[in-house]
């Protein structure tokens, strides 16, 4: 049975920040579209505050939850414990893509390690929190980060990851609007 908290507490913060990846998942709205589900690691969230949580975008291949976002806000974000005690905790929220220029981007970017460079900033304005026991779970071990990402973003270079953006995170699978910038220059 699920155990629901009314906020972010201390024993939360912990065990957030003892896992190594979460998985992030939205959809757009109505009956069709692609659910999408994402992996996340590489030191990327913080929290926030006791209802607010925020992680570092890195540009990737799509841009499903950017989409998503900007059409609906629905996000949830899953913690499971591969190591230690079995535990699954979900965070359903609202989601805020904040990109570079924007207001809060800059603050909030400063909270993060320098590179590789962020696509966005996801802000999760949390709505309901809840954990279940974990027991499908399986035991993991760590082992380490990958370098694959902050090395293909320092092989691209700024300008290659602007043009990689621009061809691929404007829209998403179901040709929503996705990534604002950068902006394509008028022809």
């Amino acid at each position: 049975m699920a155990k629901l908290f009314p906020e972010i507490d201390a024993s939360l913060r912990e065990f957030v920040a003892a896992q190594h990846m979460f998985f992030v998942a939205s959809a757009p709205s109505g009956e069709s579209g692609h659910v999408n589900l994402s992996p996340k690691g590489l030191d990327t969230l913080r929290v926030l505050g006791p209802r607010e949580v925020a992680y570092l975008d890195y540009v990737g291949s799509g841009a499903e939850t950017l989409a998503h976002l900007r059409e609906n806000g629905r996000i949830v974000l899953m913690w499971c414990a591969f190591e230690g005690p079995p535990r699954i905790l979900r965070m359903h929220g609202r989601g805020h893509a904040l990109e570079p220029g924007h207001a809060d981007f800059a603050r909030l970017r400063a909270l993060y390690p320098a590179s590789p460079r962020a696509r966005s900033i996801i802000r999760v304005d949390v709505l309901r929190i809840a954990d279940s026991c974990g027991y499908g779970v399986p035991l993991l071990r760590y082992e380490g980060e990958r370098t694959q990402l902050p090395d293909w973003c320092a092989r691209k270079g700024d300008d290659g990851l602007t043009q990689y953006q621009r061809d691929n995170n404007a829209r998403s699978l179901d040709g929503l609007p996705a990534l604002r910038w950068p902006s394509v220059p008028e022809a």
